[in-house]
């Protein structure tokens, strides 16, 4: 990948800080934002922004050639923070010019509800994860409708595990033999190679461990 300026909102823990400290020993110039600073990453710069406000926001996307988002705030009832950061930022990298994005949603958002498996459908997504699927769902089609050159992550559950150095696209019925999940390493992986594959704009993908 050829060096870049890249913004990681949401880098201060989880996988947006994989990704920019990743990013930052692959040689990258680094930016991490977010509401509250986590532990040090050797080589990113790190702000402290509310990234709900996008006048604020400014200042950490600024000069950046592509901008990533993880965000992992809860989404309580009639709550919508993944959505309301996203809308943020995509005011923001239109003030200050930028047009790539990559985005960590969900498994189970848009038309990867289809390859979840029944308890996935019928129990846990009714009972735990109803208000984060909106919550990504409104987050997506903000991205959608931006006109930005945007790219859509959709991991499964995520874990501390080891990386498997592979990922795979969720099958046709969903199972995997652990109901989807993908550890965070592999994901951040996938986030940085779609920044750099134009063929991946305009796109969401589902994926699970390989």
């Amino acid at each position: 990948m050829v060096s870049m300026n890249i913004t990681v909102v949401g880098g201060s823990r989880g996988t947006g800080a994989i990704v920019a400290a990743r990013a930052a020993a692959a040689g990258h110039a680094v930016r991490t934002v977010s509401r509250s600073l986590g532990s040090p990453i050797a080589g990113a710069e790190q702000l402290t922004i509310d990234a709900t406000d996008a006048t604020a926001l400014r200042p950490g996307v600024t000069g950046a050639d592509a901008v990533v988002v993880t965000v992992g705030a809860p989404a309580r009832a009639g709550e919508t923070p993944r959505a309301d950061i996203t809308r943020a930022v995509l005011e923001a990298m239109k003030a200050e010019g930028v047009r790539r994005i990559v985005v960590q949603s969900s498994w189970g958002v848009g038309d990867s509800y289809d390859s979840m498996p029944f308890v996935m459908k019928r129990v846990i997504v009714p009972l735990i994860l109803k208000q984060a699927l909106v919550d990504h769902g409104l987050q997506e089609e903000a991205l959608a409708a931006s006109g930005l050159d945007w790219t859509v992550i959709r991991p499964g559950g995520l874990t501390d595990e080891e990386s498997r150095g592979t990922v795979r696209l969720a099958a046709g019925d969903g199972s995997s033999g652990s109901l989807g999940r993908i550890a965070r390493a592999d994901v951040a992986a996938m986030l940085l190679t779609a920044l750099d594959d134009a063929s991946s704009i305009g796109h969401a993908f589902t994926i699970v461990a390989g």
